[in-house]
Parts: C-alpha cells; structure tokens; sequence
C-alpha cells in the first residue's frame, strides 16, 4: 500500500493524481448536498451551451470540446477523469520505455489525448441523458412574425406596443415603431414586425395573405 501511495504522490504523476482526488471531492460534495436537498450540479448550472459564438475563446473552446451540451458538473468529470487516466497511462508507459517524463509534458500529452475523449464522450452521453424542452426564444427571432398593436397608434415617434406570439405560442409585449415609409398604425392593427433595433422593433401593416384567421388577442 505505502508502494503504492508513493507511486501515486510521485511529483511526474502529481497532477493526474490530483485530478483524481478532484473527482472523489466534487462526487463527495453531490452526494452531500442531495443528502439535504440540495444539488451541486443545479448551484453549478445544467449546463455548458452556447448557442452563439462568444467573443471569449475559452468559452468558445468548452462548447467546442462539449460537442453534446451535457451538464456542467458531467462535463467537469469527464473532463478531470480524462486527464488523470490518460496521464497515469502515459507515464507508466513512458516509465516500462525508458522512464518518467516530466510532469509538464506527460500534462501537455495528457490533454491533448484528453480533448478528443471527452469530446466524444459528452456526445455520446448527451444522447443517453434526457433534456428539458426549450421554449426560450430570443427578440431576433420575433422579426417576421405578426402581432397586433396593443398601445398606439405606431408612428415614427415614440414606441407603442405590439404583441407578438413566438414559434411556441407564448406571448411577447414588445416595444414598436412603424417603418419610415408606414403611415400610422392605429391601435388594433395587425402588423409585420421587419426589423429590430435594441429592443425596439420596426412594423408595416401585415398584407392580407399573412393575417391569421382570428385576431391574435381574441384567440384561447
């Protein structure tokens, strides 16, 4: 056992050995914390995914290796549990060739060795683990909807009101103006959200073809 413990705590394997015990710490702790009804993956978030480039690489690296979007504290595991194994491997081979590396490079080889694995691992496990359907959409997505004008009348002066049901039937009450070359639109008026601005969206009259059959605000 002490042979082994040494082996463990050797300084060319230190790292890979404290991801380990990183491991043992972070289930430790989800244990805990569902034990007084808690969870330490909800306090960590559901998960990593980023629909939209980011403008940090870090972030943009993450939701590349995360190919599946799995939950944040599954992806730390898999991230930790790759690099201890694949760095304990690459030293033990190393060591039977001709001896240790240095705990640098064994880590450089450990994670390029590890970013692959855990890629395909969180897809194939994205596609085990069950998901919540979303129903969030962003205001970019309302542009080329129909809704009504509920605060008005829209003109090229201050915003009135417009709403707006999204992909999923839920209902938006969002700021409006009509279109430079609109005349006003009364309140009442179906519109045809065009463009967007910040917040503030840019309507013309909706053309007959595109008119529901009922009134957004009169239907159940």
């Amino acid at each position: 056992m002490s042979a082994l413990l040494e082996h463990i705590m050797s300084p060319e394997v230190r790292p890979f050995a404290i991801a380990a015990a990183m491991i043992v710490i972070v289930g430790t702790l989800e244990v805990i914390t569902m034990l007084v009804g808690a969870s330490l993956s909800e306090m960590l978030g559901t998960s990593i995914d980023f629909s939209h480039p980011s403008d940090n690489g870090v972030l943009n690296a993450i939701s590349w290796i995360n190919v599946g979007g799995v939950p944040l504290l599954i992806f730390l595991l898999l991230a930790l549990g790759a690099f201890s194994i694949t760095g304990f491997l690459i030293q033990d081979i190393a060591r039977m060739v001709a001896g240790p590396l240095p705990a640098t490079v064994a880590s450089i080889g450990a994670v390029a060795v590890s970013v692959p694995l855990v890629r395909a691992a969180s897809g194939a496990i994205a596609r085990i683990i069950p998901k919540d359907e979303s129903y969030v959409v962003g205001l970019g997505d309302l542009v080329g909807r129909v809704g009504e004008v509920v605060v008005g009348p829209l003109d090229q002066g201050p915003p009135g009101r417009v709403s707006v049901a999204d992909v999923h039937g839920n209902r938006h009450f969002v700021l409006a103006v009509a279109a430079p070359s609109s005349s006003p639109l009364p309140q009442g008026t179906l519109v045809l959200l065009v463009d967007r601005d910040g917040t503030r969206f840019v309507a013309v009259k909706a053309e007959d073809e595109l008119k529901p059959s009922k009134p957004p605000l009169s239907s159940s």
